[in-house]
């Protein structure tokens, strides 16, 4: 018999003012998946990660995690084994890498296993290594998403949140941030939640991928099935 869901939205709704950002958008993830949410801008795929992470207020619908309903507060998902990296390579410019990573593990209260952990990450990360000590301001902004993903790490996640974790960087280091993606989550079996608008580097790591348009759930299923039914061309191009 099939266990529960690892997370899992149903018939979801979120307003901002009289803008409807989620209309009845149900989701699921499992343990060990990566699961792709597109669609244009403003059809509604930040606001699901922002709704599991209690940061967008949710109107109606419920959020189950491994089958238990609960009401998402931010620290309280955390706990539960969430982790929200947001757009925008959002870290601590005034604060160094290292100290960037410990805030990151705010919630280990062993200083043992926070080293550890920060070690873990590390291995994951190479480049930051040395680059402990220096201000994170001073960083390129390949090295900043790396840290953000790094610093959302550190709490141990069983699901990973991005949102456009290529935004504003090159080629060479988007392919560089999608490889980790793939390596965070078949080293540490990592479920990973991802909006990217980069849709050729995504479809090669994802397992399944959700539509969005207009705040509903267009269309599910595997990537490549997507394309071949021209569901991308369908929801972009208007030519529904």
């Amino acid at each position: 018999m099939k266990q529960k869901n690892l997370l899992e939205l149903k018939n979801i709704h979120v307003h901002y003012g009289g803008v409807k950002a989620l209309d009845g958008a149900s989701v699921f993830i499992d343990e060990g998946e990566i699961v792709a949410l597109m669609g244009p801008n403003g059809a509604g795929k930040s606001t699901i990660l922002k709704a599991i992470f209690g940061l967008a207020p949710i109107g109606s619908g419920h959020i189950f995690w491994e089958g238990q309903q609960f009401k998402p507060i931010s620290h309280e998902v955390v706990e539960r084994g969430v982790s929200f990296v947001p757009q925008g390579r959002r870290v601590f410019h005034h604060l160094t890498v290292l100290e960037n990573l410990e805030i990151g593990g705010f919630n280990v209260k062993s200083s043992n296993e926070r080293k550890e952990r920060i070690e873990n990450v590390l291995e994951l990360f190479p480049a930051l290594r040395g680059k402990l000590k220096a201000k994170s301001g001073t960083l390129s902004g390949g090295q900043q998403q790396m840290l953000a993903i790094a610093r959302g790490l550190m709490t141990d996640p069983k699901v990973l949140l991005l949102d456009e974790p290529s935004l504003g960087l090159s080629p060479k280091i988007v392919k560089e941030v999608f490889q980790k993606i793939r390596e965070i989550n078949e080293r540490r079996k990592t479920a990973i939640f991802i909006v990217e608008h980069n849709l050729k580097s995504l479809l090669e790591i994802t397992t399944r991928a959700y539509v969005l348009d207009k705040g509903k759930i267009y269309a599910e299923g595997n990537p490549k099935e997507l394309i071949e039914k021209k569901v991308l061309e369908q929801v972009f191009l208007g030519n529904k």
